[in-house]
Order: C-alpha cells, then sequence, then structure tokens
C-alpha cells in the first residue's frame, strides 16, 4: 500500500489513511534517510491515535512512551540511530516493548532488524524532489 504526502499541510490526512491501514499490527519499522520525515510522521499518527503529550523524537532516551487519550493505548516510539550494537537493545529489553501487544513504532530499524517480529510491517518512506514524500507500507516476509 502507498500514501503520499503532497505538503506538511496534508500530513494529518496521510496519517488517518495509516492509521486505517494499521489493522491489528503493532510494529511498524520505519525506514527513510535522514531528514525524510519519519519522526514527524510518526508524531502525526501518534497525534491521530488521540495522544495529547508532546511527542519528540527518543533519539537519546531511545524509547518515549505515550498513552493514547482515546481509550488509553499504550504506544512506544523507539529509534535506535545512536545503538552502537545489539547488547544494547537486548539490555533494554527489547522483547518486553515489541511483543507486548502495545503499538511500536521504530525509526531506524535496519540497525536492529534481526530482532524485529516477524509480523512488524515495514513502512518506507521516500522524498522526491518536488518534496512529496511517498510512505510504502509492506510485509517483511
Amino acid at each position: 500500500m502507498e500514501i503520499k504526502i503532497q505538503s506538511l499541510d496534508h500530513i494529518h490526512e496521510a496519517a488517518r489513511k495509516f492509521v486505517e491501514a494499521m489493522g491489528d499490527n503493532t510494529v511498524f519499522a520505519f525506514y527513510g534517510k535522514m531528514g525524510a520525515g519519519k519522526t514527524t510522521f510518526i508524531k502525526a499518527v501518534c497525534e491521530e491515535l488521540g495522544v495529547t503529550d508532546v511527542i519528540t523524537s527518543p533519539t537519546f532516551a531511545i524509547v518515549n512512551e505515550y498513552r493514547s487519550d482515546k481509550g488509553g493505548e499504550l504506544i512506544y516510539h523507539f529509534d535506535f540511530y545512536r545503538i552502537k550494537k545489539l547488547e544494547e537493545v537486548y539490555d533494554m529489553g527489547y522483547e518486553d516493548y515489541f511483543y507486548s501487544g502495545a503499538l511500536c513504532f521504530i525509526e531506524w530499524p535496519e540497525l536492529v532488524e534481526e530482532l524485529l517480529p516477524g509480523d512488524a510491517v515495514k513502512v518506507t518512506i521516500e522524498t522526491a524532489e518536488d518534496g512529496t514524500r511517498t510512505l510504502t507500507l509492506e510485509d517483511f516476509a
């Protein structure tokens, strides 16, 4: 499935389409170059899911936890950009997050790909020269 983002003004429209497409999936691995808009899009998705907390990149914390005001759904937002070795991810207890049934949005998943659940959804964000973004959702299998 593809979702187009024409501009930042349309990001919430794209986030709504993403939420509708999520189905029963809980782990979403976001791939894209630096500056592709991964954090910005995840922020918009969290807002569409009812998160009213301040949503920021977990670059230094590695994981941020949010709770939806619509039903109290738990959401984990990961940024593995600064991970140097997999032991760091083991030490943080990644299994408790990935297999919790809570939503997990993961930035820089290529650094922990071998640890991702088999049912994780791969989300690729590509930027065109005109500034538009295309999100592609696909299974890893």
